[in-house]
């Protein structure tokens, strides 16, 4: 039987996995291209996981050349499925800000992610959607660098002030909750997740998750420690 849609929008806020440009952490020990490589796997298991969601409106806020990235034709055909709005303002706030402020334009709540949660599977997605419609507040996915994976608001309102926050810090999360609560929302929050920023983080993802970016990682990694054995194992 086929289950109704959730009446949210999925927002991805996504980069163009183009070497030198995605996943520059990666590098060493990977090759830039190797390291947009991963990007672009990790970026289309996100869409394949927000298109099996369920999740009414499916929607990406891009930046960067598509047509240099890697897995470009794959991404492309995997884009067709989205409204894609070009990603706005000057920093991460503000693109955040303006993506949220895009979304709302359907008219209703909002889930957003990145592409650095390839783990983040259908399931994940449709209970995070479902209890930020059910509970018409706000929910937040904190990761484990004390970030946030997800953020879903019931208003558009509150993302204005994603401008004020620091990005990328040991704070932000906290600090984004406490900016939602001072909007009059409560913050309901989701599983802790781990972003893919460092080759840590990527052996400790990769170790859980399933589809392209497990893969890739784990051929990569075994490629490297036979390559290196001596740096890779201290590295470990």
């Amino acid at each position: 039987m086929r289950r109704e849609p959730i009446a949210a929008t999925a927002l991805v806020v996504a980069k163009s996995p183009i070497a030198g440009f995605a996943k520059t952490r990666l590098t060493p020990p990977f090759s830039p291209v190797e390291a947009a490589y991963l990007a672009a796997c990790a970026l289309l298991d996100t869409l394949e996981a927000v298109r099996d969601s369920g999740i009414q409106y499916p929607m990406v806020a891009w930046t960067g050349d598509i047509d240099r990235a890697e897995r470009r034709i794959e991404i492309a055909s995997a884009l067709k499925g989205f409204t894609v709005v070009p990603q706005r303002g000057d920093g991460f706030g503000e693109r955040l800000a303006n993506a949220h402020a895009d979304a709302a334009r359907f008219g209703l709540p909002v889930l957003q992610i990145g592409m650095d949660t390839p783990q983040a599977s259908p399931r994940l997605l449709a209970e995070s959607a479902t209890r930020l419609v059910e509970t018409g507040e706000a929910v937040l996915g904190p990761a484990a660098d004390g970030g946030w994976w997800a953020l879903g608001l019931s208003d558009p309102r509150p993302a204005r002030l994603l401008t004020e926050v620091p990005m990328s810090t040991d704070r932000t999360g906290e600090l984004t909750a406490n900016m939602v609560r001072r909007c009059g929302f409560q913050v309901h929050e989701l599983p802790e997740l781990t972003d893919v920023d460092t080759y840590a983080d990527l052996l400790e993802v990769a170790a859980v998750a399933h589809g392209r970016f497990a893969r890739t990682a784990l051929d990569l990694c075994s490629a490297e420690a036979t390559a290196h054995p001596v740096k890779t194992a201290v590295s470990l």
